[in-house]
């Protein structure tokens, strides 16, 4: 099967940005076109850049991780400015750019300001194609993406590209409110930009099969899934969302792992504190969430290897 290796980068420190990301530039490994070998770059939340050499896709990839007001567990250390849910949303460009160089396709699970905020920019910036929802394409369209780079969709669609598939596969949202969440807004019409953090609304969740060369990825934004599209899967590599207790959903891990053949690699997203900066520790992230998730999985499926990310680490399976 796959082997792997994985280097992650440290951010206890509290050294300068620019030494920072120099030094996680360094970690990375850099991958071989030739020998097809898959590198995910984690971005925090659910965000993600996989890469196989020749083609570069972005999973929701949001960056900026602002302070916002309303939510728990921000950093009395964290100098950056309050931003409540009925203020505009502003990306930290420079921040982005620093990361972010090159994308062919971006893949949008929904359409909160976790997932799509920073979308809008790095799709004008680098020119990807954007796969989402019609919320997602309508939110787009409101800060000036040409429908040229945008694919609507609903969940079911698999489609072809120049080295690259991917299988659109309707899902659910995680459980939240101790599971009264529910949300059915979708953006019909092309809203008024720029939005208000709470304007970036679900407006449906997907998950995706991406297909590379070598290697296939199932990907989560959310912590469920509506099991019955799962049936079948088999993917080679599985980001699987991840929080404590998987907040109240029946048998969680263990019909995950089983509707997806007990995956040989599973990647913990979705799970860390999306409102701290990169240079914060996320230990207790890993201590309260991945450590328990590693240890049921090791119950549940002993042949499958569990992966931690760390910020902007990068993992490389051949």
């Amino acid at each position: 099967m796959n082997t792997y290796i994985s280097k992650n980068s440290s951010f206890s420190n509290k050294r300068l940005f620019g030494f920072f990301f120099l030094v996680a530039a360094f970690a990375s490994f850099t991958v071989s076109a030739q020998n097809n070998a898959i590198e995910l770059k984690y971005f925090g939340t659910a965000g993600w850049q996989i890469t196989d050499g020749s083609i570069t896709v972005l999973v929701d990839p949001y960056i900026s991780r602002v302070k916002l007001g309303t939510g728990p567990g921000v950093s009395p250390e964290d100098t950056r400015k309050t931003v409540e849910r009925s203020d505009p949303y502003i990306s930290d460009t420079l921040l982005i750019d620093s990361l972010i160089t090159k994308a062919d396709f971006i893949l949008a699970h929904h359409s909160h300001f976790d997932h799509l905020a920073d979308v809008p920019y790095i799709a004008k910036k680098t020119g990807a194609k954007v796969i989402g929802t019609e919320t997602t394409c309508n939110i787009l369209r409101a800060y000036g993406i040409p429908n040229e780079q945008l694919y609507p969709v609903r969940g079911g669609e698999d489609y072809q590209f120049e080295n690259f598939s991917v299988q659109v596969i309707p899902s659910i949202h995680s459980a939240l409110n101790d599971k009264h969440y529910l949300d059915s807004r979708t953006y019909t019409e092309v809203p008024e930009a720029p939005l208000k953090v709470s304007e970036f609304i679900e407006g449906g969740s997907l998950m995706f099969l991406a297909r590379f060369a070598r290697h296939t990825v199932l990907t989560m934004g959310s912590m469920n899934f509506v099991e019955r599209e799962l049936v079948g899967q088999k993917p080679d590599i599985l980001l699987a969302g991840v929080n404590r207790s998987q907040l109240g959903l029946y048998k969680y891990n263990e019909r995950l792992l089983a509707v997806t053949n007990y995956p040989k690699i599973i990647i913990p997203t979705h799970w860390d504190n999306f409102r701290l900066p990169y240079r914060f520790s996320q230990q207790s992230g890993v201590e309260q969430k991945l450590i328990p998730f590693q240890e049921d999985v090791k119950r549940l499926s002993p042949d499958s290897k569990v992966l931690i990310p760390t910020h902007l680490g990068t993992i490389t399976i051949e």
